[in-house]
């Protein structure tokens, strides 16, 4: 019985999910996005490098219907995709 009364004591302090932490996408609504980029790691040996505009229209879909924070896709990783800009960089 003493111990019921220290869960008093103790109050839950929700926090919001860590920095990378978002819904799962329960609706379906960027499946066909999800299963480009599979495909393409599959066709790829996943080799993620290869699948850089899927991953990008993959999290594209995700923050337009709110299943992940919006993020600059620069902030991402995806600056040279933007706009776009060649995939590859040339060298001088």
């Amino acid at each position: 019985m003493s111990t019921a009364m220290n869960f008093g004591s103790k109050s839950f302090q929700p926090r919001p999910p860590d920095k990378g932490s978002f819904p799962l996408d329960h609706f379906g609504e960027c499946r066909s996005f999800k299963e480009k980029f599979m495909k393409c790691l599959r066709e790829n040996k996943f080799e993620n490098a290869s699948c850089r505009n899927e991953s990008k229209e993959y999290l594209e879909c995700r923050m337009e219907r709110q299943l992940m924070a919006q993020e600059p896709l620069e902030k991402l990783g995806f600056g040279d995709l933007i706009d776009g800009k060649s995939e590859t960089k040339t060298k001088f």
